[in-house]
């Protein structure tokens, strides 16, 4: 009795086996990787669903907010950072302007200063897709101005 040969299975992962794949699966995880090692706080909101949620968070925002990604996944960003500002939200992804400086609030309870910045992201369809948001520290910049307010003030007193 002879035993069946068994073709070798092509591993859909391997370049030749389909190349578009295998470089969009390559892309992917590059582009993964590179949010993934950003220094600074990132996120990505889910633009096709109405109420924007969270689909992504990297490492430099789990540090700088307080919140796990598990913690943040699902919720929109005016539930975790903004006091439930969703109005705030739309506003921003409804101007035009990409930029602005703001208030936020950590895990912990705390006023953070923040840029933040968004930037739409479009499928092969042109449909939006998702709004990648990035997060700069303002608060040495802040706490700066308030003491130069602080010296300002001391001088001007007679």
């Amino acid at each position: 009795m002879a035993l069946a040969q068994r073709k070798p299975v092509q591993r859909l992962d391997a370049p030749e086996a389909a190349p578009a794949l295998y470089r969009l699966l390559s892309d992917s995880a590059l582009s993964r990787a590179a949010l993934g090692a950003c220094g600074f706080p990132l996120a990505m909101l889910d633009a096709r669903i109405a109420s924007r949620p969270l689909s992504y968070v990297n490492a430099a925002f789990e540090g700088f907010f307080g919140y796990r990604a598990g913690e943040a996944l699902g919720r929109t960003l005016a539930a975790l950072l903004f006091r439930g500002d969703e109005p705030l939200v739309h506003r921003l992804l409804a101007e035009s302007t990409s930029r602005w400086k703001l208030r936020a609030w950590g895990k912990d309870g705390a006023v953070r200063h923040v840029e933040i910045t968004f930037g739409a992201v479009h499928g092969a369809d042109g449909q939006l897709t998702h709004w990648v948001v990035a997060f700069a520290d303002r608060s040495e910049v802040e706490r700066l101005r308030g003491q130069l307010e602080g010296l300002q003030a001391l001088a001007a007193t007679p």
